[in-house]
């Protein structure tokens, strides 16, 4: 979280993502933890243009984004049995 915070901060200072986005991510940042990850999960038109500029980009390596998705999709095909 941290991480992506100081992300968010230096895009406010070297203005590389427009203004809007980064206010967005500020706003869900400072949000308590299960709203944001409600918020990062949402299906909403909003969510996926902001997604499309995540502060999160490169925080986990390749090998630990392949596990988790692994993992989300394992669950929701458990849940849909």
């Amino acid at each position: 979280m941290e991480e992506a915070r100081a992300r968010v901060r230096r895009w406010l200072d070297d203005r590389t993502v427009a203004r809007p986005y980064v206010e967005a991510w500020r706003a869900l940042l400072e949000r308590p933890q299960e709203e944001l990850m409600a918020a990062l999960s949402e299906s909403s038109e909003h969510m996926h243009d902001l997604r499309q500029v995540s502060p999160f980009a490169g925080v986990l390596d390749p090998r630990a984004r392949w596990r988790i998705r692994d993992e989300v999709r394992a669950e929701m095909a458990r849940e849909t049995r």
